[in-house]
């Protein structure tokens, strides 16, 4: 089984069995110890993975660090792992600044065994950077995550180069933000270099209004189009010459087309459903406008929606009685934030509330 489809068994098992993993013992025999078996690392071997790792720190003595990952008999890799049911914040990895250090190691993961945070010391050398370079989330796994992740496995573990690749990650992420943010609102520079090829005359405010608007959905419906194209010629690539371009799934009416990112958003507001009611009871239903989940598939009994249309900016709009509220996302795993919100909602639909 390589490492796409191990991956995958963990994202289904952590959606499955959640309620029972919100202790640390459960959260790191149920998946942290699985996904470091999946890099390809004996976890029964001492030489390879070593549990409750402890080095002396100062006045701190016989403190320990989770695991330590080794080869060729070097710790490479410190593992702090939380429960399941905690959000994880710079907070819980103290020991492993503490231990960064200490010892020859150039890499830690802080976990709560869904979502893994992946620190080195991009920034300052021996010193661990207070911002990840990676995250990766059990609940929204991407393509891409898995190309990271393998860099990590025993077979092709190469400390220098993931390093180097770290800084590379680290600097992507803050471009992406920046273009996030100039696609959601272009700034007033952006606005002049694009006035100053598209526009003849003078620049007025009434210009740059109007241009602004229309970069927005110029940039996103540029992306679309990107993004149907790929899907068109990967159909014809598999033989579908004669199928419509389709993402990940569709429901509904011609032209709905559910994303990857709603399909995973969808499951992360499943799974934290599941602590309340039978997850089989949370739905999708995809719309044109917004994507809703749905309690006992009844549009009356809304729980949640995603307002996914936005190429730059992603919205969770979560319900009280009719009301929507709509938050702004940065990442998908800030779902988690309103896990409070949608317990509440789930609440008041069952007791016959809020419907509408």
């Amino acid at each position: 089984m390589d490492l796409a489809a191990k991956l995958g068994e963990l994202h289904k098992r952590t959606l499955e069995h959640r309620e029972v993993l919100l202790t640390e013992e459960a959260a790191k025999t149920a998946l942290v110890m699985p996904f470091i078996q999946a890099l390809g690392y004996d976890i029964f071997n001492p030489g390879e993975v070593i549990p409750e790792f402890t080095a002396d720190v100062g006045i701190k003595k016989g403190e320990k660090v989770d695991y330590a990952i080794c080869k060729d008999g070097k710790v490479t890799i410190l593992v702090e792992c939380k429960p399941a049911s905690v959000e994880l914040s710079i907070n819980h990895a103290s020991q492993l600044f503490r231990y960064f250090s200490v010892t020859e190691a150039r890499l830690a993961i802080l976990t709560n065994g869904v979502v893994y945070k992946f620190f080195s010391d991009v920034e300052r050398p021996n010193k661990m950077d207070d911002k990840p370079f990676f995250t990766l989330s059990m609940d929204a796994i991407r393509p891409t995550d898995v190309k990271t992740v393998e860099s990590f496995s025993k077979a092709t573990f190469d400390v220098d180069r993931i390093v180097q690749e770290a800084g590379n990650l680290k600097l992507q992420s803050l471009l992406r933000k920046e273009l996030e943010r100039e696609f959601a609102e272009p700034s007033e520079e952006f606005v002049r270099m694009m006035a100053a090829r598209v526009h003849d005359g003078r620049v007025t405010s009434a210009v740059k209004d109007n241009l602004r608007k229309l970069l927005v959905g110029s940039i996103a419906s540029f992306v679309r189009d990107l993004v149907n194209e790929r899907l068109s010629s990967a159909l014809n690539a598999s033989g579908g010459d004669n199928e419509t371009p389709k993402s990940d799934a569709e429901i509904g009416d011609i032209g709905i087309a559910t994303t990857a990112e709603e399909i995973s958003a969808f499951h992360i507001v499943q799974a934290i459903a599941s602590r309340h009611v039978d997850p089989k009871r949370i739905i999708m239903r995809d719309a044109k406008s917004y994507c809703a989940i749905l309690l006992d598939d009844n549009n009356r009994r809304t729980l949640a929606r995603l307002h996914f249309n936005g190429i730059t900016t992603k919205y969770l709009g979560t319900f009280k009685a009719k009301d929507e509220e709509r938050h702004l996302l940065d990442d998908l795993t800030d779902i988690y934030k309103f896990e409070k919100q949608i317990s509440a909602r789930i609440a008041e639909l069952e007791s016959g509330k809020g419907e509408g």
